[in-house]
């Protein structure tokens, strides 16, 4: 693994979600906070990030943010934390839309789901997005089962020309990997503001790539698990300790 010096890429992580589909599996707290392996989830996914560079996180919070609060506080074994509160639910948008005040403009920034972990190397990536003069570089990985996660539309040069297509031959499909660069500027084609309801992949990416913006699917072959639903939960020790 390559680690950046000096890296000045920020990460925000969606973590503001109320985890109904898990709620019967882990009840007393926010999803990101679920235990896995005598660890909240959330802290796996920032020590790996910090591992490759990163020493700057957004937390976008919301449900019972005060646990992720207490937790990570305002720096975590060197990292700056600082926190995009919800007031009241704003979708994943609304969130990101938050998260935006607290980076660099002229940086691209990670953007990751609170319940998702993908271990991408940051260093080959960034050069990707960058090699693609990319607005927005998605990671993409091979799901194992049909009907859960939907494909990318990918042309040869990589570039999506489709968020969600529904095909069933999961042996070729690449789906969305929830492990995302955004250069921020992005933001500004549209009418968005910190304080909007909106939903990232039912508003935001679509309008942005029905405006021409530059998608890209980055595929890669890394661990990959969503504590989404209680079957994955369950097996997020295993897959994380790999």
């Amino acid at each position: 693994m390559t680690i950046i010096s000096e890296c000045r890429i920020s990460a925000v992580i969606l973590a503001g979600g109320l985890g109904t589909r898990l709620r019967g599996v882990v009840s007393d707290r926010p999803k990101p906070m679920a235990p896995v392996a005598g660890r909240p989830f959330l802290e796996w996914q920032i020590d790996y990030w910090m591992a490759q560079g990163v020493r700057h996180f957004v937390l976008s919070v919301g449900y019972r943010r005060e646990a992720i609060e207490a937790h990570f506080g305002s720096t975590f074994r060197g990292a700056r934390i600082d926190y995009a509160v919800e007031e009241q639910p704003l979708g994943t948008g609304g969130g990101v839309l938050l998260a935006l005040a607290h980076l660099d403009d002229n940086a691209p920034f990670l953007l990751l789901n609170g319940d998702t972990f993908f271990a991408v190397e940051l260093a080959p990536l960034l050069d990707f997005h960058r090699d693609c003069a990319a607005d927005w570089t998605l990671t993409l990985f091979r799901p194992e089962e049909t009907g859960r996660y939907m494909g990318v539309g990918l042309s040869p040069e990589r570039r999506i020309h489709a968020l969600a297509v529904d095909d069933t031959d999961a042996s070729s499909r690449w789906a969305n990997g929830g492990v995302y660069l955004v250069e921020p500027q992005i933001f500004r084609r549209q009418a968005w503001r910190a304080g909007d309801r909106v939903s990232l992949e039912a508003d935001i990416m679509p309008a942005l790539l029905a405006a021409d913006a530059r998608f890209f699917g980055y595929p890669c072959a890394a661990r990959f698990i969503d504590i989404g639903v209680p079957d994955d939960y369950r097996r997020a020790a295993q897959v994380l300790s790999g």
